[in-house]
């Protein structure tokens, strides 16, 4: 057994390993204990000896008393130690069992555990469906009571409706109750005579059938008597006749059977004519009713029609009033803007005139606005274009200051330059008149080199550069170039500028002539404003009566509508005017011959019914019925009565007789299945079966399923306390494999191995 459950909890085991890895360390620890107190004690005992041998022999009693305390006392704690030692093994074993208990009941927990957290799931599913139901209840509960809203309101307009109806329909629903209930009781008996004479003539058909069979029966009887003196008389000559007479016998046999057959068919034959006379009773019963319908609905269609034409006088009536109110408030309406005309002195007539003098007043105002708003965007694209201009034109100003001052430095540096070659060229010029030019360089005098060195010097320092003849001869050119570009620069610089004072100038102008219209069109609409006499406010109060009117138009044109629409669905439904047309009906037409027809038929239901109270009364008396009456009814006579009676007790002890063997049988056919199956089925309620085992251990220990489905042929397990304990078997079987059948003979064995194992 432990290898199993080891096998089946490997924590269990892995535990129980370590306990006995924990003894075993706990034993050896023990033993090196007790060997290192022996090892002790002989030391000791050693030491002993060899202070015996060098202590004076008077002092060794006390030292062999002192040593045998101290091995008593050894040996008390060395006794100690093992108990101990014992106590803690009884304690290992004790927190050995309680491993396992621990082991078991967290194993127990855990399977609560898992029940529990099962219980929860179903306990949430439960109470989802559960607020489900209750919003789907909710639901139901607001419909019922759009309903029962719609219901009284439907119920109201009904009684008011019928109210006036009511007191032309009691008289008739007094007559039509006393008809219903004496149609009631004719029915009753009628039916009861029809059953009677049903039975009384099946009955007779059968006492003749049997009758005639008796007669068949005793010429049977005769001839086969004859045939058997005949082959009596015969067998004492020939003993061969014997097998014809057997032959003979079975044919006779067979002509019995022929005989039964030719006997049921013609029973069924017999049973055709009463047949017949049910089948054509029933169609003069259908047809009667259905004229009864036809009757009734033609009369019903009627009494609609007259409550619809009803109704729609009276809607009719209402919709006049309605509409003369209405007349009579446009009236008012068209005298008060009568009387605006004259005030105003305007030609304002209608709603129409209004809302047209006021467009055409918005529409000149939008315009005058449009206008407005173009000129100030025009005017302010203009200003935009001046600023822009001017920005230009500092710009240019300030470039042409630049180029000037440029101009006057590179003028003043031209000067410089002209004025050194000039006296370069005076300096070269003297020296070549002083002296003639020959191979050798000369040199001015000391005097003139000193002054052209101070020129040079003073020129030099208004200069930058070091050197003079190549720089000098170039930066003439470039300045003389400079000089041309600037002057180019500057005369196109002011053919722009002169260009752009030009457009402005033009830009300027157009701008005045722009303000100018701006101020002509203000004092235009400011003319207009005062050649209009209303303000502001009576345009602002004019302009919401002119809403009002349009809507009250556009209500009114709806109106129109509805009641244009409603004439003619009147029309349509046959609907006219009373004092315009005349309506000409037929004498024979289809609901004066209802009429007619009803009346007849009401003769003949109130005779019908006096001749059945007569033929009550009579009854009820107890006392002979009179001819009449009992032709009428059509009464069967009192051994009839008897012989019925005796037939119905017969039908009801065979009826008796079948229940009990039913019974039986269903008895014996559940013993079988019990002794079969090994569950007992009960019936609990509708649709749901209990299933009891034959072993099981409490005689509450029962299954519940419940058959779903179109025909029954899906089950349900319902959770009861048995179920509960068996959830593995449920897991596998049921949701697993999805068996039934399996699930129930694995819990049989299952039941069985535990009372063998008990």
């Amino acid at each position: 057994m432990v290898p199993a459950k080891a096998h089946r909890h490997p924590s269990l085991f892995s535990s129980r390993s370590k306990v006995a890895m924990d003894d075993l360390m706990e034993n050896t620890t023990v033993l090196s204990t007790l060997r290192s107190l022996n090892n002790f004690i002989s030391q000791r005992v050693e030491a002993g000896s060899g202070l015996d041998a060098s202590t004076p022999a008077q002092g060794s009693l006390q030292m062999q008393y002192q040593q045998s305390m101290q091995l008593e006392e050894r040996a008390e704690w060395i006794r100690s130690k093992s108990q101990v030692v014992q106590v803690e093994r009884e304690k290992i074993q004790m927190e050995l069992s309680h491993k396992r208990a621990r082991v078991e009941l967290e194993r127990a927990a855990s399977t609560s555990a898992r029940r529990y957290e099962r219980e929860v799931d179903r306990n949430q599913e439960l109470l989802t469906r559960i607020r489900q139901l209750q919003e789907r209840e909710a639901e139901a509960e607001e419909k019922m009571k759009e309903q029962l809203e719609r219901h009284r309101m439907c119920k109201q307009s009904l009684d008011t409706a019928g109210q006036k109806l009511r007191e032309k329909e009691e008289g008739l629903a007094a007559a039509g109750e006393t008809i219903n209930a004496l149609k009631g009781r004719v029915s009753e008996l009628q039916w009861s005579v029809m059953n009677q004479e049903m039975q009384v003539k099946s009955l007779e058909s059968e006492k003749q059938e049997l009758k005639e069979q008796l007669a068949l029966q005793h010429k049977k009887c005769q001839e086969a008597n004859q045939k058997v003196q005949e082959l009596q008389a015969i067998q004492e000559a020939r003993a061969d006749q014997e097998q014809r007479i057997r032959d003979l016998e079975q044919k006779l046999s067979l002509q019995e059977q022929d005989a039964s057959v030719v006997k049921n068919m013609k029973s069924e034959l017999m049973r055709l004519p009463k047949m017949e006379r049910e089948l054509k009773q029933l169609r003069e019963e259908s047809a009667y009713l259905r004229e009864m319908r036809e009757t009734n609905g033609l009369l019903r269609e009627e009494l609609e029609g007259l409550r619809r034409r009803l109704g729609r006088q009276e809607k009719m009536q209402e919709s006049l009033v309605v509409l003369e109110l209405e007349k009579e408030r446009l009236l008012a309406k068209l005298q008060s803007w009568e009387q605006l005309e004259q005030s105003t002195g305007l030609s304002i007539r209608t709603p129409e005139d209004l809302s047209r003098f006021v467009v055409d007043l918005q529409q000149r105002e939008l315009a005058l606005q449009d206008r407005n708003n173009a000129i100030t965007s025009s005017a302010r694209g203009l200003e935009k274009v001046r600023q822009q201009l001017q920005e230009e034109v500092r710009q240019v100003s300030s470039q042409l200051l630049e180029e000037r001052k440029k101009r006057e430095t590179q003028e003043a540096l031209a000067r410089r330059l002209q004025k050194r070659v000039l006296l370069l060229t005076k300096s070269g010029l003297c020296g070549a008149a002083a002296h003639p030019p020959q191979r050798t360089i000369s040199f001015p005098a000391p005097k003139e080199r000193d002054g052209m060195r101070a020129i040079l010097g003073s020129y030099d320092s208004e200069l930058t550069s070091a050197e003079y003849s190549p720089q000098l001869t170039r930066r003439m050119r470039e300045a003389e170039d400079m000089v041309q570009k600037v002057h180019a620069h500057s005369s196109e610089i002011e053919a722009q500028l002169s260009q752009a004072l030009e457009e402005l100038g033009g830009q300027k102008q157009r701008a005045d002539m722009l303000e100018m219209e701006v101020k002509m069109l203000q004092s235009q609409s400011s003319t207009a404003e005062q050649s209009f006499p209303l303000s502001r406010e009576e345009v602002s109060s004019l302009r919401l009566k002119i809403e009002e009117l349009e809507g009250e138009r556009s209500r009114l044109e709806e109106d129109k509508k509805m009641l244009e629409m409603q004439l003619e669905r009147f029309t349509l439904q046959g609907n006219y005017d009373q004092s315009r047309t005349k309506v000409l009906h037929m004498s024979m037409n289809p609901a004066s011959v209802a009429k007619q027809r009803l009346r007849e038929d009401q003769a003949r239901l109130q005779e019908e019914c006096e001749q059945l109270r007569e033929l009550v009364r009579a009854l009820e008396r107890g006392g002979p019925v009179p001819a009449n009456l009992e032709a009428a009814a059509g009464l069967p006579s009192s051994k009839e009565v008897a012989e019925l009676r005796k037939q119905v007790e017969s039908a009801e002890l065979k009826n008796q007789r079948l229940k009990e063997v039913f019974q039986t049988k269903i008895q014996e056919f559940r013993k079988v299945c019990y002794a079969l199956t090994g569950y007992q089925i009960d019936i609990t309620t509708e649709n749901q079966y209990r299933l009891t085992s034959m072993y099981a251990e409490h005689k509450a220990d029962c299954l519940i399923f419940k058959a779903t489905g179109t025909s029954g042929t899906k089950m349900q397990l319902l959770e009861t306390a048995f179920s509960r304990t068996i959830q593995e078997l449920i897991e596998l079987h049921l949701l697993h494999q999805d068996s039934i059948p399996a699930f129930l003979s694995a819990l049989t064995l299952d039941l069985f191995s535990r009372q063998t194992v008990a």
